[in-house]
């Protein structure tokens, strides 16, 4: 079963939209899927970081 999915209301910078677009557009998918996946690396890796500083 696929995890549900929420919608919410997002505000970025312009740059910062132009650049994630230009970035999912390479990788062939959504805005909403890179972001999402983007999302899912940086939290991993603050949770890496968090677990060599205990």
């Amino acid at each position: 079963m696929k995890p549900l999915k929420v919608n919410i209301s997002l505000t970025l910078d312009e740059d910062v939209l132009t650049e994630v677009r230009r970035l999912a557009e390479e990788d062939d998918r959504s805005v909403s899927q890179y972001i999402n996946l983007i999302l899912r690396q940086h939290l991993r890796e603050l949770e890496e970081k968090q677990q060599d500083g205990q």
